[in-house]
């Protein structure tokens, strides 16, 4: 039985497993190989990191987790996650039962985008969502913003500095997309067409994994989990970290890895905090 389970190999898992590691706690770290930025090439806005490949940057993290003895690596899908008798957890795999005592959610969001030919294929290249990891990319080149109110307004207003001219395109008449050399061309439902040298649209954001409604944990509008800033949710014991999980006073998850992996650090150390209270009050006789 470990002392953390923690599901989810990206950065708020790695950074959570890691610092399990260097207080010497027994933790399995259950990884799926299921990236939300699988499609990007490379990672932008995080020091010392910045440009690298995310598969690189996880093949370094992995190996910084190697050289802690009580942190083991499982590549393994999580079917079910349930609370145990005892007051701990089971995650339930294709490899079989995990038991821990603490839990720690980092399972990120699934990406759903508009319904328009040729989106997909140029997801996480020449169509993002986020300007901070993707907009200085496209310096002086020519933008498109896919929606329409306040949140293309924000967005072209945030990319006017970075290119030559932004556009904001409603979804309603884009019929296509199509990857050119010099990065999209957009086919309009009237015959028009606008080259950009990159799109940024708004997807819908889901959970990535069935987790928190089996654990019944509290969700917000946003269909993230709820944490205070230490990152428990509503069930003591388990806690959860990046792009799946926000405070209430924050109006939707946040889109990058320095954040997920600073989310990561603050989950783990509360996480190890319940662990020692536990062992101070077994100590005493006495139940947490």
């Amino acid at each position: 039985m470990f002392d953390a389970i923690v599901i989810g190999g990206g950065p708020a898992g790695l950074q959570a497993a890691l610092t399990l590691g260097r207080m010497h706690r027994e933790v399995g770290l259950l990884d799926s190989g299921e990236y939300r930025n699988a499609s990007v090439a490379h990672a932008q806005n995080l020091v010392t990191h910045d440009g690298r490949a995310p598969e690189e940057i996880r093949r370094l993290a992995r190996a910084d987790l190697a050289d802690y003895d009580t942190v083991r690596i499982v590549d393994t899908t999580v079917r079910a996650v349930e609370a145990r008798d005892d007051g701990g957890f089971a995650a339930v795999t294709e490899d079989g039962v995990f038991a821990a005592s603490v839990l720690i959610l980092a399972t990120g969001l699934r990406d759903e985008l508009p319904p328009i030919a040729g989106l997909a294929e140029a997801w996480g290249r020449e169509v993002a969502h986020c300007p901070f990891c993707h907009g200085h990319e496209l310096s002086g080149r020519r933008i498109a913003v896919l929606g329409s109110g306040a949140h293309a307004a924000a967005h072209r207003a945030m990319l006017s500095p970075i290119g030559s001219e932004v556009v904001v395109v409603d979804p309603g008449v884009v019929v296509g997309v199509d990857r050119v050399a010099e990065g999209l061309v957009l086919r309009l439902r009237d015959g028009e067409a606008i080259e950009v040298g990159g799109l940024f649209v708004q997807p819908t954001s889901t959970q990535r994994a069935p987790f928190a409604a089996q654990l019944g944990l509290r969700t917000l509008a946003s269909g993230s989990v709820e944490v205070d800033p230490m990152g428990r949710t509503s069930v003591p014991g388990v806690f959860a970290a990046g792009d799946m999980a926000h405070t209430a006073a924050m109006p939707g998850p946040v889109a990058s890895l320095a954040v997920a992996i600073a989310a990561g650090q603050l989950a783990d150390a509360a996480a190890v905090h319940q662990l020692v209270a536990r062992e101070i009050d077994a100590e005493r006789g006495t139940v947490s």
